[in-house]
């Protein structure tokens, strides 16, 4: 005699959990749901010679809502992309540089007891030969400008 088995104890996939539910956008739908059948009450009982200011009024709150719930949206998907933004990578090591990068290095700029670190140098180096000036390598590096001039005239030179 045949017999069937059990449903859930003879299933091959393990029960999973159910997805996080959307009640944000479950709530919209309800809401908008609930306008447009206050709405449509509103222009069939309204009398005959009223409609269009209803209607003008109802057209008024759709578009006001409309335009809450728009920027409502874009304030909390900026912010939640704010939040994702990626880190920041590891930090510079001389490994990242070539000899062909560091071509015409003016090595003078690494010696002497108050230079910057080697690799603070070589990134200077690298953003001057890529065009950026003084100014904006200095800021970005926390780099003296009387470091980071000659990096800048010396990439020039090389360009």
């Amino acid at each position: 005699m045949w017999t069937l088995p059990h449903p859930i104890r003879a299933s091959a996939h393990p029960i999973r959990a159910l997805p996080h539910p959307h009640t944000g956008e479950g709530a919209a739908v309800l809401g908008l749901l609930t306008l447009a059948l206050l709405g449509t009450v509103l222009l069939a009982t309204a009398p005959l010679r009223d409609r269009p200011v209803a209607g003008g009024a109802l057209a008024a709150v759709g578009v006001s809502v409309f335009l809450v719930v728009a920027a409502l949206w874009h304030h909390y998907h900026r912010a939640a992309a704010r939040r994702a933004r990626p880190t920041a990578p590891a930090a510079v090591d001389g490994r990242w540089f070539t000899a062909e990068s560091l071509e015409g290095f003016p090595g003078a700029v690494a010696r002497g007891p108050g230079a910057p670190d080697r690799d603070r140098l070589y990134l200077a180096w690298i953003l001057a030969t890529q065009g950026h000036d003084a100014a904006w390598i200095g800021h970005r590096l926390g780099l003296p400008a009387e470091v980071v001039h000659p990096l800048v005239d010396a990439a020039r030179e090389r360009r």
